[in-house]
């Protein structure tokens, strides 16, 4: 599509009205362990170690809600390095730090996946960095 083409005032895609959004239009086997919880922020964001606390500026693991600001916090979805490792990067860049190298079987806690990649951490509280997906299997 030729982005002159895009009007302002219509959205680029088009999208059905469907009327609000709410949990009762989920089904019941996906809402039965929902509860409603409030992350209210009544400080500053603590420091943080960036090789060692799941934060980037747009994401969040879960646990940090409530006391580090970011637009999204995401709950962890854990994957196992497979056979061959992995080398866990500081950053997305072809000159990138290897901050460790993964054996098979260890567990990485994936967060936000994008190109190929998965951000999150090792384990529960190791490194924070990024793995090829393809380096990775769900657990």
């Amino acid at each position: 599509m030729n982005p002159a083409a895009i009007s302002p005032t219509r959205p680029a895609l088009p999208l059905l009205d469907t009327g609000p959004l709410s949990a009762d239009l989920l089904p019941a086997d996906l809402t039965a362990n929902l509860t409603r919880r409030d992350f209210p922020l009544a400080h500053p964001s603590e420091a943080f170690d960036p090789l060692r606390r799941p934060v980037r500026g747009d994401l969040a693991h879960i646990r940090c809600a409530g006391r580090i600001f970011v637009p999204h916090y995401a709950v962890p979805m854990p994957h196992r390095v497979i056979a061959g490792g992995a080398a866990l990067l500081r950053s997305l860049r072809r000159d990138a730090e290897v901050l460790t190298d993964l054996a098979p079987g260890d567990v990485f806690n994936v967060l936000d996946i994008a190109g190929g990649w998965a951000w999150g951490q090792v384990g529960d509280d190791g490194l924070v960095g990024y793995v090829p997906m393809a380096a990775l299997e769900a657990a």
